[in-house]
């Protein structure tokens, strides 16, 4: 097979501004949209400046730039004239554990609120609207998605310090990794495991009904995900319609999770809905795999705590009681906020396309998603521009490269992190668990690979021996069976 010439027209690099920038690896490995270049970078600042000004961070936030469509990422400096608030703010964080107050506040307005829009503009059809509402409706979702990121943003560092702390302490009193550490806080975060009271609801359901779960596995057979009679989106059809508790329970969970984007956060990559098998293999896994036993992590916690010094292990129980607590909303922020707001943009986007490409204007719907939101009503307006070529061209650029065909800096060189020890200890503690949180968020293997041998970091605990899955993509998530090891990249 020929290799295919990666490197031809990339354009080169370019520092988008004075500083310096980091390829943002771990949440864009690859080239995006222009509508989500445009929608996404004065969000994330603004959320970003929010979170550090409210817990007194020594950055004022974080920016986002593009480069020939690659996600570059940048800390911003505090203006001087606000150090000593900013101080005085930081002095004061672990006393008043502010991310409590925030957690509330987001589990009693703002998630419930976010939630209601997204429901509201999710029973919009879009296709049946007129050309001038469509407009409109493409407008209102992309606002919304706007209004979402910087949410998400602005939770950044209640989810994130402390578990920092945690981190950074336990660390320091056992010698283990923040990747060892992470795992006493599995269970906090139900909705990083797909939980919801949908998927309970559903679970209770499917318990009662021994009918409906032999539609979800052949035989009874839990190992196998999909009913032997049909293909994925058959089955969830057939799911859909079950009578009584079941199938409003199955209708419940989709309509919670079915337009939320899968992988990563650009309205290019795919929703639920539009990856039947994925979601069949989370429903099957809730209704048959068992939950972790309390006693794993029981065990697992104490075999930890025996590590710390004893003088140290009330503090230890202290920060971890608070990780745990705040644990869930480094996923919620997300999963709530712009993962759900961004499919529903692509659910308009989509509509739009289809109907441009009736009309002659573009050769595929998909091409939609590499306009801008302009472009998008200006094509669905009926004006001549952009040209559908232009639109192909962009897609395909996206498809060719990925991060690796990009410099992993650009400007000149990172500044040395500041020195903690010339910090007052409070501010000190603050910014360590900023640090720690964030290097662990982002965190990618460095060792090289050998000629037989991949290194990574893993996502499970343990040793295993199985085929190895290669998945680049979402768009692959049918190749994978029951037993495979699953191997990615960034």
């Amino acid at each position: 097979m020929a290799v295919r010439d990666r490197s031809r027209r990339l354009p080169p690099f370019e520092p988008p501004g004075p500083g310096s920038w980091a390829l943002d690896l771990a949440h864009f490995p690859r080239p995006l949209t222009r509508y989500f270049q445009t929608t996404h970078a004065p969000a994330y600042r603004s959320g970003s400046q929010e979170f550090a000004r409210f817990y007194g961070l020594l950055i004022d936030g974080l920016q986002i730039a593009y480069v020939n469509g690659f996600a570059y990422r940048q800390l911003l400096p505090v203006p001087e004239p606000e150090l000593p608030a900013r101080l005085a703010r930081a002095a004061q964080v672990f006393k008043r554990r502010p991310w409590r107050e925030q957690l509330h506040d987001w589990d009693k307005r703002h998630k419930p609120a976010a939630i209601r829009k997204h429901r509201e503009l999710q029973t919009v059809d879009p296709d049946a609207l007129s050309d001038a509402a469509l407009v409109d409706y493409l407008t209102t979702c992309r606002d919304h998605h706007a209004a979402m990121i910087t949410q998400h943003m602005r939770y950044t560092a209640g989810a994130l310090l402390p578990t920092g702390d945690f981190l950074a302490h336990a660390g320091d009193w056992t010698g283990l990794p923040p990747a060892e550490l992470v795992g006493l806080l599995s269970g906090s975060a139900d909705v990083s495991a797909g939980g919801s009271d949908e998927m309970r609801v559903l679970k209770a359901a499917f318990a009662e009904d021994s009918a409906a779960r032999e539609v979800l596995a052949a035989d009874g057979d839990p190992a196998d995900v999909l009913a032997s009679s049909g293909q994925p989106a058959e089955v969830l059809a057939q799911l859909r319609a079950l009578p009584g508790e079941a199938g409003k329970a199955v209708n419940g969970y989709l309509d919670l999770v079915g337009y939320r984007i899968v992988d990563g956060f650009d309205i290019a990559e795919p929703s639920a809905l539009e990856l039947p098998d994925a979601l069949l293999r989370a429903i099957n896994i809730a209704v048959f795999e068992p939950m972790r036993r309390e006693g794993d992590l029981q065990a697992q916690t104490a075999a930890v705590r025996e590590k710390v010094p004893a003088l140290r292990q009330g503090a230890f129980d202290a920060m971890l009681d608070e990780a745990r607590h705040s644990y869930r909303l480094r996923d919620e922020r997300g999963i709530y906020s712009d993962i759900w707001a961004a499919g529903l943009m692509r659910r308009a986007a989509l509509a739009a396309g289809r109907r441009v490409e009736r009309r002659g204007r573009i050769a595929t719907a998909a091409h939609m998603l590499d306009a801008t939101l302009d472009e998008m009503c200006a094509l669905v307006a009926g004006k001549s521009d952009p040209d559908g070529e232009l639109l192909a061209e962009r897609a395909a650029y996206r498809a060719r490269y990925s991060a690796k065909d990009a410099p992993a800096t650009l400007g000149s060189p990172a500044p040395a992190p500041p020195d903690l020890q010339a910090l007052p200890a409070p501010v000190a503690r603050v910014m360590r668990a900023l640090q720690v949180s964030l290097d662990h968020l982002s965190a990618d293997s460095q060792a090289q690979h050998a000629d037989t041998v991949l290194y990574g970091l893993a996502a499970s605990k343990g040793v295993y021996e199985g085929p190895a899955r290669c998945v680049s993509s979402s768009a692959e998530f049918d190749r994978i069976v029951k037993g495979d090891v699953l191997v990615t990249e960034s």
